[in-house]
């Protein structure tokens, strides 16, 4: 059985991207036009990954959930290579996110319903939980302290965590299986 072209032969593309000093009034990046193909094969994963997931949840109401999703497919797509594109780091951060989000949105809908202050407050602790979390548990994911602070002020439901988790798996996964045909282009 022959051995698969990867996603650069089949593009054409040997040069390895190398990091290059960058003047500061450069509109392009520079490894860009020798590895234009790759550049866009990466960013349509991500689209693709994105697209699957905006035709499940609705994203007109909720906006903020579904920017967190974009946020972790662009550190998948661009940084395939790097610790913090790792699915331990996806789907870690969305855990700790979804965990410290969901139940200060719990206690506000118990316990504050009347103080749109509390909601506030709440959402902040939301945010600094998910950090917090992500930190001791060595799942640290930026977009994940957005999601936190997404289910904190957003109407949400059982539906809409188990999209959102099906999105990010779905990003982890297709970034995986593509691994090895990627490269890191930051």
């Amino acid at each position: 059985m022959a051995r698969q072209p990867t996603l650069m032969e089949l593009a054409g593309e040997q040069k390895p991207l190398r990091p290059m000093k960058r003047p500061a009034w450069r509109l392009l990046d520079p490894n860009f036009q020798t590895n234009a193909s790759l550049y866009a094969a990466q960013c349509m994963l991500a689209t693709v990954a994105i697209f699957a997931v905006l035709l499940v949840l609705d994203s007109v109401t909720q906006t903020v959930l579904v920017a967190s999703l974009g946020a972790s497919s662009f550190i998948a797509f661009t940084m395939p290579h790097v610790e913090a594109s790792r699915p331990r780091y996806l789907l870690g951060g969305y855990l700790m996110g979804t965990l410290t989000g969901c139940t200060m949105s719990l206690l506000g809908d118990l316990f504050f319903v009347d103080l749109p202050a509390a909601s506030l407050v709440l959402a902040a602790l939301a945010t600094g939980s998910a950090i917090f979390l992500m930190v001791i548990t060595d799942t640290e994911h930026p977009p994940a302290a957005a999601l936190a602070l997404g289910y904190a002020l957003n109407d949400w439901n059982g539906l809409t965590v188990g999209v959102v988790f099906a999105g990010i798996l779905a990003i982890a996964m297709i970034k995986e299986c593509g691994k090895s045909n990627m490269k890191n282009l930051l």
